[in-house]
């Protein structure tokens, strides 16, 4: 039986040069949820159904995926570009602030956000994606290096795009069944979701460019980082095979007030494997419980 209620709101706005699509469900205060890659809104699908009873939960796929609109350019990929997406996203629906939750490439925009503009974050939560300081400092050690090996390929042109779509997109299906410890969190139906969304023609490219822009952007001299004071909460599948637990040490060297949150036995994709307990440790969070 799917997850995913049919009189979910689907719309478009319009930010920063780019068509953006979102879902959108419930009334209230603004939770903004960015997802990350190979994913798209639907990645929230269980926390739509979850918090729509009490805020106004807004999906969108990022640029690049899946319905928005796909830059050509890898340069329409920096993180200063979409990090005034999510601006324009909050302001063009009428807010001044949100809630905002967020998973691997969309922690890494929101860290960049709520450092950028902390007025318009009223409490931040991050999924798998360690502060961008900590990855960086993580770069610089073997085990993280092996893990990331994935970025450095991305950087070959072509070659990656093909490889996601060999065998009817069997990097995908692997990515969300073989690379979780419980297989079953993932139905035929979600997979074949992530694979047409995948299949928008020049999907797989701009959803690799963000990697490809990453890279490029390594090179320049790093930013130097204000101490987050907005309420943070860190929710961490421990069996992360992209992202070592040990970058989630000492983060509140950045963080003010920080909360994190460990779960065993869970891979990267923590909120659609172990979406109870997560959506539990949000509202906790919230004070919603």
């Amino acid at each position: 039986m799917s997850l995913v209620n049919k009189s979910w709101n689907h719309n478009y706005l319009e930010t920063n040069g780019v068509k953006l699509h979102y879902v959108s469900e419930g009334e209230g205060k603004l939770m903004l949820m960015l997802h990350g890659f190979p994913e798209f809104w639907y990645s929230w699908r269980h926390q739509i159904a979850a918090f729509s009873n009490n805020y106004r939960v807004v999906a969108p796929d990022l640029r690049g995926y899946n319905y928005s609109d796909k830059p050509q350019s890898i340069q329409s990929y920096s993180i200063s570009e979409l990090v005034k997406d999510v601006a324009g996203i909050i302001t063009n629906l009428g807010y001044k602030k949100c809630n905002l939750v967020a998973h691997d490439w969309g922690g890494a925009i929101a860290w960049y956000f709520a450092d950028q503009y902390p007025e318009m974050v009223e409490k931040l939560i991050i999924l798998n994606l360690p502060h961008p300081a900590k990855f960086m400092e993580g770069l610089r050690t073997p085990q993280q290096l092996k893990k990331s090996w994935y970025i450095f390929f991305f950087q070959l042109p072509f070659l990656p795009e093909l490889l996601f779509k060999r065998n009817d997109y069997q990097a995908i299906t692997s990515a969300f069944t073989k690379h979780t410890i419980d297989e079953s969190a993932f139905t035929s139906e979600d997979i074949e979701a992530y694979k047409k969304a995948a299949a928008q023609p020049s999907a797989l490219t701009a959803a690799i460019n963000y990697y490809r822009c990453f890279f490029r952007e390594l090179f320049k001299p790093q930013k130097s980082w204000n101490k987050i004071n907005i309420p943070t909460l860190i929710v961490w599948g421990e069996n992360d095979i992209y992202l070592g637990k040990e970058l989630t040490y000492r983060t509140d060297d950045y963080v003010e007030n920080l909360t994190i949150k460990y779960i065993p036995n869970c891979s990267h994709w923590v909120q659609q494997e172990q979406p109870e307990l997560v959506n539990q440790y949000i509202a906790d969070f919230l004070d919603l419980s």
